[in-house]
């Protein structure tokens, strides 16, 4: 069993791209090599340049990755969280305290501050996640299918976030399984069963997808289609 099997990809500064796939496809495998917190058995690996086989630490010191589930300490509040947080990215004195005071306003926490974390609502939560993951102003954001389980509006209020990112420079890599937040990547790849089944921009992928019976295709039904193709050829 190959949880992620040969494949290959390249990312550019300042874009956002996005690793689309049901559940078990390879996302969250793929993450996990790309941050460096799984051995890769083979291939050839670069995070900023860096080679993550051989400089791991030096690569995750221009990372910010949020994981897929809530995974901050419950037990400490929103301020302690990104006090730890900050301190464990190397920031210390002023520089640590303005990063934590920009946090707390610019993720609507300051009113919370000393609430424990595992009280907060969910949306909070994500937002403590993200926040935590930007206290050393990382190059590279890696974003775990980071609106699961959140509202519609607090959804759209978080790509806002991610796309104001994107604008400064930031280049992030995001997963998900919502089809219709594959619209706001500039390019995504496919996966499926460990493989990449395609990449391109949204517009291209649905383009490839058009049928005489379906001349407009949506991202989820280019998905799907790409998804029994491949079935029916394996």
């Amino acid at each position: 069993f190959y949880a992620v099997n040969g494949i290959s990809f390249e990312v550019f500064g300042g874009e956002i791209f996005g690793l689309l796939g049901a559940n078990g496809a390879g996302k969250s495998t793929t993450f996990r090599m790309l941050c460096g917190l799984l051995p890769v058995s083979s291939g050839t690996l670069q995070v900023a340049g860096v080679d993550l086989r051989h400089a791991a630490a030096a690569a995750r010191k221009r990372i910010g990755y949020m994981s897929q589930k809530f995974s901050l300490y419950g037990d400490l509040s929103i301020r302690q969280n990104l006090n730890f947080f900050s301190s464990a990215y190397g920031l210390s004195g002023r520089l640590r305290t303005e990063r934590i005071e920009w946090a707390l306003e610019q993720f609507g926490l300051s009113a919370m501050g000393d609430a424990d974390s595992r009280m907060i609502p969910l949306g909070y939560k994500q937002r403590l996640a993200m926040a935590c993951a930007l206290m050393h102003g990382p190059e590279i954001l890696f974003l775990d299918e980071p609106t699961s389980g959140i509202d519609p509006l607090a959804r759209r209020t978080f790509w806002n976030r991610i796309n104001a990112l994107a604008e400064q420079g930031v280049t992030v890599m995001v997963t998900t399984h919502f089809m219709e937040e594959a619209e706001y990547c500039d390019r995504l790849a496919i996966l499926s069963a460990g493989q990449i089944l395609t990449i391109g921009t949204p517009a291209e992928i649905r383009r490839n997808a058009q049928t005489e019976d379906n001349p407009d295709p949506s991202i989820e039904d280019a998905f799907i289609r790409l998804i029994e193709q491949e079935q029916s050829e394996r």
